[in-house]
């Protein structure tokens, strides 16, 4: 595992950090290099870290001493393609081990994942639960679940037999299917915009930032994680984050990851804090920026009390 930075904008630093297996991930800090605190953003399935931007702006105003750091998948955003075996969760939660080990090798860090990011998360704990409450002293899990994304809302559409055909036939001619997905894009962006954005108005900002980040994710990467979503399932490392400052976020109108998969992680953890946004869709970080940003803020504080610091520290 290597890193290479490089200075970009204003108060942001990107480096590329090696994983285990040679895939080069694009990383972006923010804040302080010699923060006593690291918040961690993971972005979801076919999105990449800018998805993070509006919440990201709100948190490095609010908490001027952290360090704020975000990065883009495997096969997503700026991040290099790997192999298509390896586009599931396990992997995910290696890369970011190796993301933590190049750019905050030591210290308390919070990871807040959105979607696919919270899958990453909990799959990361149930990796290393050891590190609950010593190196992990907060989490934020916004629009995911822990388990039985087939048996609720739009996520029962993995179950229909078109999803196989459909993984079948990019393995085959993943350029056509890439075309093809283009094509797809215009004519169901109406169904896709309904499904992450919920009842409200939103910015015509905001759809075209994530219209850009849909179309720019390849063929081959959307599909190939499909399978990892119908099999996943972390509910068992849900009871560790009782230990630790927990938020449980999602918009009441969400389709893709609806309400009910929110309360059953927020039951199965003592003390979390349970955020239902009213009308909000998938896309609440973009859709609600400020209120998921009162709500990290809220997380960052309860996680960087003195005491929880000192312990994670010291160890």
């Amino acid at each position: 595992m290597t890193i290479a930075t490089t200075l970009a904008t204003s108060g942001e630093r990107r480096a590329t950090v090696q994983t285990a297996d040679g895939v080069a991930l694009a990383v972006r800090e923010y804040g302080p290099r010699d923060a006593a605190l690291t918040v961690v953003l993971l972005h979801g399935h076919c999105l990449r870290g800018e998805s993070w931007t509006f919440v990201r702006d709100e948190l490095t105003r609010r908490h001027p001493t952290a360090r704020i750091v975000s990065y883009d998948h495997r096969g997503h955003g700026d991040s290099a393609a790997a192999s298509r075996r390896t586009y599931h969760l396990e992997q995910l939660g290696h890369d970011l081990r190796d993301v933590l080990d190049a750019v905050a090798p030591t210290g308390p860090v919070v990871l807040v994942g959105h979607s696919m990011g919270g899958m990453t998360v909990l799959t990361y704990i149930s990796q290393r639960p050891h590190e609950i409450g010593t190196r992990v002293v907060g989490v934020g899990l916004v629009a995911t679940a822990a388990s039985g994304l087939a048996d609720a809302g739009f996520g029962r559409l993995l179950r229909n037999p078109f999803i196989g055909l459909f993984q079948a036939a990019v393995r085959r001619a993943p350029r056509t299917m890439q075309r093809a997905k283009l094509l797809a894009c215009k004519v169901f962006a109406p169904i896709v915009r309904a499904a992450e954005f919920g009842d409200r108005k939103v910015s015509p900002t905001v759809l075209a930032l994530a219209k850009a980040m849909h179309n720019q994710t390849p063929i081959v990467t959307m599909a190939s994680f499909l399978s990892a979503f119908m099999t996943y399932d972390q509910t068992d490392a849900l009871p560790a984050l009782s230990r630790i400052p927990t938020l449980v976020l999602c918009g009441s109108a969400d389709l893709m990851t609806p309400p009910s998969h929110a309360v059953a992680i927020a039951r199965a953890v003592d003390y979390s804090d349970l955020v239902m946004i009213d009308g909000a869709g998938h896309s609440v970080i973009l859709e609600q920026p400020h209120r998921v940003a009162d709500a990290l803020a809220r997380l960052l504080t309860r996680s960087g009390e003195p005491s929880t610091l000192r312990l994670a520290l010291a160890a």
